[in-house]
């Protein structure tokens, strides 16, 4: 059903369908990864503040999206990233900071919908997913995937991060529910 949702969307923009595709449920904080037979689920963290596409609202795009690129394949895991640059410090466990850190592998988005998650929308605001620097990336805060824990990004952990990660071609349809 969520592969067949996906398949809609893209054709809908006049897009091919892909053989591998993602699908995040924001409402479930779930991602599932469709790649040929193989299916995957991972327990993900969305926006504290819930779903919208507005350039510092610090909420999830919903709709479709692509990875545009993909950053940190050799990266060790915990590797922390600042500006999509590995820093050299390595998040080992113990109490949390605070905030979440970007960590492991960065699997940046790109909204594919002109007005809604790419460019600006009717009312001159920027929506740009890509510009927002929205991605799916490890963190830091493991313990509180399962609910809404990330400033607009989708969270994974580590090692589920770097499953998917080498899972996942550039190109891949991600649609954001």
């Amino acid at each position: 059903m969520l592969r067949q949702e996906l398949g809609d969307s893209l054709k809908a923009r006049g897009l091919p369908t892909a053989e591998h595709c993602i699908v995040v449920s924001i409402d479930q904080q779930k991602l599932w990864f469709f790649g040929g037979e193989v299916v995957r689920e991972y327990v993900v963290s969305t926006a504290r503040a819930g779903v919208g596409c507005v350039a510092d609202s610090l909420r999830t795009p919903p709709g479709l999206h692509r990875v545009a690129e993909k950053i940190g394949a050799d990266a060790p895991p915990g590797m922390v990233f600042k500006a999509r640059v590995p820093t050299g410090r390595i998040w080992t466990e113990g109490p949390a900071p605070e905030d979440n850190l970007i960590t492991t592998r960065i699997l940046w988005l790109e909204g594919l919908e002109p007005g809604r998650n790419a460019g600006r929308d009717a009312a001159g605001q920027l929506v740009d997913t890509k510009a927002r620097f929205v991605y799916i990336h490890g963190t830091n805060q493991a313990e509180r995937l399962g609910t809404p824990n990330s400033h607009g990004c989708v969270l994974l952990s580590d090692g589920d991060v770097v499953d998917l990660f080498d899972r996942t071609p550039v190109g891949t349809p991600v649609y954001l529910r």
